[in-house]
């Protein structure tokens, strides 16, 4: 059987993401459901650059042992006028009193929890199809009012 490299990781951009305030759900059928919108931000990195669109959301489930499961969809407009869409999904974990200082809106160090993600890209615009056919993994960070991914291409 052939040796086969592990796959490298290329930075593709660090986006920012303006949040509104959370709307609670309630319970679910997997655990407290509930959404939270993201009304704009931005996008900066050597591969993509823009400005996030006012819509979208992360509708979140949190299972009883604590772990976020973050499920966002949302749209960059990049500098150059192309729309890409992210659907990015993941989970977010940790020690019980980092994730109440997170939700008080704390400064949190961001290796004192675990943030990673998974998004899909897609964009109509033929400067962009590369988004179509590439998988993006990510690092985030949840701050007061916004959330921070870098996101890098499985190369």
């Amino acid at each position: 059987m052939p040796k086969l490299d592990p796959p490298r990781l290329d930075h593709v951009c660090d986006i920012e993401v303006d949040l509104d305030p959370i709307r609670e759900m309630g319970h679910g059928r997997a655990g407290r459901r509930r959404i939270i919108p993201i009304v704009g931000g931005k996008v900066d990195g050597p591969r993509l650059k823009g400005r996030i669109l006012n819509l979208g959301a992360d509708w979140q489930t949190i299972f009883e042992n604590g772990v976020a499961e973050l499920d966002t969809r949302y749209a960059i407009e990049t500098h150059d006028g192309a729309t890409v869409e992210i659907r990015n999904y993941g989970y977010r974990h940790g020690p019980a009193e980092v994730i109440a200082a997170i939700a008080r809106g704390e400064d949190v160090d961001p290796s004192s929890y675990y943030m990673r993600t998974q998004a899909r890209l897609e964009s109509g615009h033929p400067d962009y199809e590369w988004v179509n056919r590439t998988l993006f993994v990510g690092t985030g960070a949840r701050l007061d009012g916004k959330v921070i991914v870098s996101l890098f291409a499985l190369a």
